[in-house]
């Protein structure tokens, strides 16, 4: 007789079984990664505010927001409230005939909230998603006519066929095909964009680019664009006729200190804009593009083309997700989430800059916004040497594969000595990532800026050397 497990069944099992469960039905290798750094050894219980607690009773800091998804933390109260209310209520989840009041009302808010004619909303459920339904209205826009896309070399917009030829660094030693006509060019330089729609113009002068994508700050690299790009970057696409596309879905509600990046610059309006991770309030899977109105409606505003905008999806007006997204917005601005993130910020920042003086020869910089900061380590020759000695040769393609595992042994040494988690970015120069969720306090900012400079202070070769013989060596 099949064993189907249930709920319970599932909330008792032992590490070891999820291990054996995820090698034998998920990916086999994947736990061999997640266990060097030590977070996947053990299950976590339960989750509330900055903090995880686990099976062996550690109480951890969670100093990743979520990779983006949790400005509201664990499991926000009024979150779980309003989406208990939408199941208690038994409202209808999901039938895409039916007018959903709920996405009605999720984009009369985004409306309110963002500058200019930015009013006309569609929610898929990713961030790539979002970014492949921008980059379609943008080409649907100019029906078709134009067949050039820009991206800055940094970027990052996914990892689906579409959005992953649209991200600059991969992060993948695989390369699949992707979207026709996708035109690089170097990030914040106005000038190499301008030559690059010189050189694409048709043979009636006309521009053949159709849209250009830019994140206003770079959550992967910890770049921002100038505010000079990117007014330069409006005034260009207004005169050439080429949608501008600001790629928000991590910096969105209130992370950098603004509400959006771009919404510190007034008047500064983007074609359209993209948000999602936090959008969902951390419990719904969630993303948006919203377009200026007279680019919607150009693009889809009749009877035919109604229903080719992203994706007409069956599920869509899914109820859950976007109640949730109502209650997770109405949070950011009634709680004041960029305040909360600059006030994090005034902490943060000269923390960081005083660990990076005192640490000179670890700390390279660093640098970002609100709260979101990535610290750079120093990859210095006997640092790389040692890595290369110390890891067996031939173990993986990644050019910076060394340098990743520098940044590693520092987030080993914050899990395991501090119970402190946090991450670093797959792209770049692979920063270690400061960007906690907007709900926590001074005295958690202070204890993570304590242990990090505790950690540093023990040195890379050592803190790299523990890491690969203890953790990284079960891995081969």
């Amino acid at each position: 007789m099949t064993k189907l497990l249930t709920i319970d069944d599932t909330q008792a099992l032992t590490t070891k079984q999820v291990h054996d469960l995820y090698r034998r039905h998920v990916n086999r290798s994947q736990v061999s990664l997640m266990t060097s750094f030590g977070f996947g050894r053990e299950l976590v219980d339960r989750a509330e505010g900055a903090y995880l607690y686990q099976h062996d009773g550690r109480r951890i800091l969670d100093f990743t927001g979520g990779v983006g998804v949790l400005n509201h933390g664990h499991n926000h109260p009024r979150i779980l409230a309003a989406r208990r209310r939408f199941q208690e209520e038994q409202r209808m989840e999901v039938h895409k005939t039916y007018f959903s009041p709920y996405v009605a009302a999720l984009g009369h808010n985004l409306a309110q909230l963002l500058p200019g004619d930015l009013s006309q909303s569609f929610f898929p459920n990713s961030g790539a998603e979002a970014v492949e339904g921008a980059v379609k209205l943008a080409y649907k826009y100019h029906n078709g006519s134009r067949q050039r896309v820009m991206r800055a070399d940094i970027a990052f917009h996914g990892k689906l066929l579409g959005s992953g030829s649209l991200t600059g660094q991969a992060q993948e030693t695989f390369r699949f095909p992707g979207i026709e006509g996708v035109v690089p060019y170097p990030y914040g330089d106005l000038d190499a964009i301008r030559a690059e729609i010189a050189k694409s113009r048709t043979a009636k002068g006309e521009s053949d680019v159709y849209a250009i994508l830019v994140e206003p700050f770079s959550a992967s690299t910890m770049q921002s664009c100038s505010e000079e790009f990117l007014r330069g970057l409006r005034a260009l696409c207004t005169q050439e006729d080429i949608v501008l596309i600001f790629d928000e879905i991590y910096t969105g509600w209130g992370k950098t200190g603004s509400l959006f990046y771009f919404m510190r610059y007034p008047d500064l309006v983007p074609d359209v804009v993209t948000t999602s991770k936090s959008f969902g309030g951390g419990k719904s899977s969630i993303s948006a593009y919203v377009a200026r109105e007279p680019v919607f409606r150009r693009a889809y505003d009749n009877m035919m083309d109604a229903l080719l905008q992203s994706t007409s999806t069956t599920y869509y007006g899914f109820g859950e997700e976007t109640a949730t997204a109502i209650e997770a917005v109405n949070i950011v601005v009634e709680d004041d989430y960029p305040a909360r993130a600059r006030a994090i910020e005034r902490v943060l920042a000269p923390g960081l800059e005083r660990i990076a003086k005192e640490h000179a020869e670890t700390v390279t910089e660093v640098r970002g916004a609100g709260a979101l900061h990535g610290v750079f380590l120093r990859e210095g020759p006997k640092v790389l040497e040692l890595a290369a000695k110390l890891v067996p040769g031939g173990m993986t393609r990644d050019p910076r594969f060394l340098t990743k595992l520098i940044t590693s042994s520092v987030v080993n040494a914050l899990y395991r000595d501090h119970d402190i988690y946090a991450y670093y970015t797959l792209n770049g120069r692979n920063p270690l990532v400061a960007a906690p969720p907007l709900i926590v306090e001074q005295p958690e900012v202070e204890r993570f800026l304590e242990a990090l400079d505790k950690t540093l202070a023990k040195g890379l070769p050592r803190l790299l050397t523990r890491f690969v013989q203890e953790k990284v060596s079960s891995l081969w």
